[in-house]
């Protein structure tokens, strides 16, 4: 499918203080992880593929198509860098899935004749609440 070896050499890794609860380790140490990803720049996909994941990551891109994630879930910045990273190649993998072409099919005549029968029942249900005519 593609090189994640490759790929993660074209990542850009930035280092930031967490935000959050966590005392004075908080305020002194970089645990929290940011990575950017050039799209139009990558070296590892096609054109194609690099269409299908412009189109799947419109929302995650910057105008410039960079993808920014982070990851800020643990104290370790080791633990982050690898969760980030472990989200990305999901997040690529997600992305140049090609999705199955919808072959449209014929309602089962079975189908058919139970709809009918069931609006008969309901219809016969209803004017047997009629009072009788006299």
């Amino acid at each position: 499918m593609f090189d994640a070896a490759f790929l993660i050499t074209e990542l850009s890794f930035k280092a930031t203080r967490s935000s959050g609860a966590g005392g004075q380790h908080v305020n002194k140490t970089s645990s929290k992880v940011v990575l950017n990803w050039d799209l139009p720049n990558s070296q590892v996909f096609s054109e194609r593929q690099k269409e299908r994941l412009q189109k799947s990551l419109r929302n995650r891109l910057t105008m410039e198509g960079v993808l920014i994630l982070s990851s800020e879930e643990s104290r370790s910045q080791h633990k982050n860098k690898d969760l980030v990273i472990k989200r990305f190649l999901e997040l690529i993998r997600q992305g140049l899935i090609v999705p199955k072409k919808r072959r449209p099919t014929k309602v089962p005549r079975s189908v058919k004749l139970k709809r009918l029968s069931n609006k008969k029942k309901q219809a016969d249900k209803k004017t047997n609440r009629k009072p009788p005519e006299i």
